[in-house]
């Protein structure tokens, strides 16, 4: 038989249950990202209405990225999860199959994707769509519409903040437009580690060359890709070579000193930096990038 303290020490638990879920109905509905750069495309158009998180962390490598069991933890109970799609997180079907059912948007759906052309990758998609602000004004737009069909009462809010943002996405690529325009017509060509500028230098009008198609875990810049590269670069006669953040750059820098070009420096793709680093957001990230590129191979 239960006592009456028991009965009322029951009715307080049920209380807080009842609030508890109040509470949590309250509360925004969570986001996930499967890396920095969408996660700050996503809040930019969320603002203050949705909860959006980056799986991966500032200054990950996002190809191979291999998550932890705490990864799964932050991530259960999520109301959905944006992703790039065309194969460039390699660990995202396993990652979703243990998390159950979460659905998730494809964010590069609606691009026409520029395929590789080399080694064992020719003919896929280059993944890196996201490199072409113009490409980025299909995330927003993809970013808007998950968004509105989440959460069906905030769509004036997420609507009015795509636009914001969309303008600002024009704005940073007409200034990207007008300054890459100013290098040299015999120096207008980019030279990577990985092949990740494609979608940039088909808008800007640059050649593109690279030691690696797409980061992996192996067959970055063997002797024969390092050789390759020193070819081109001493024939052409560029001036500067560069090299991602996320991934070392020894084998650039041998490029730049046999080919008796300058290493030119870091650019950013796959991953922003901390709030207080170099490129905070994804449309510093662009602008960094083109003063680098600018720095490099002698545009005003």
């Amino acid at each position: 038989m239960i006592k009456t303290s028991q009965l009322l020490i029951l009715s307080a638990l049920l209380g807080a249950g009842s609030v508890a879920q109040a509470a949590q109905s309250n509360e925004k509905k969570t986001v996930l990202t499967t890396f920095t750069i969408l996660a700050d495309m996503a809040k930019n158009v969320a603002g203050d209405r949705l909860n959006v998180v980056s799986i991966t962390k500032p200054g990950a490598e996002i190809h191979g990225y291999q998550f932890t069991p705490s990864d799964l933890v932050n991530a259960r109970g999520a109301d959905l999860i944006l992703n790039n799609g065309l194969n460039l997180e390699l660990w995202f079907e396993k990652f979703t199959r243990q998390l159950g059912k979460i659905p998730s948007v494809v964010l590069t759906e609606g691009i026409t994707p520029v395929n590789i052309t080399a080694d064992a990758y020719r003919g896929k998609p280059n993944p890196h769509a996201w490199m072409s602000p113009r490409n980025a004004l299909i995330y927003v737009e993809n970013i808007r519409k998950a968004f509105v069909k989440l959460d069906p009462s905030g769509e004036k809010i997420f609507n009015t903040n795509a636009r914001k943002y969309s303008d600002q996405i024009r704005a940073v690529d007409a200034n990207l437009k007008k300054q890459l325009a100013t290098l040299p017509k015999n120096q207008r060509a980019l030279v990577t580690c990985e092949g990740a500028f494609s979608y940039l230098t088909r808008d800007y009008n640059l050649a593109e060359h690279y030691l690696w198609p797409v980061n992996a875990e192996e067959g970055q810049g063997t002797p024969r890709q390092i050789k390759g590269v020193i070819d081109v670069v001493r024939n052409e006669k560029i001036p500067a070579v560069f090299c991602e953040s996320t991934v070392p750059t020894r084998g650039m820098e041998q490029v730049a000193k046999e080919a008796g070009a300058k290493f030119g420096g870091v650019l950013y793709v796959d991953s922003l930096t901390e709030a207080g680093g170099s490129v905070p957001t994804y449309l510093t990230l662009l602008q960094k990038d083109a003063d680098t590129i600018l720095k490099g191979l002698g545009g005003r």
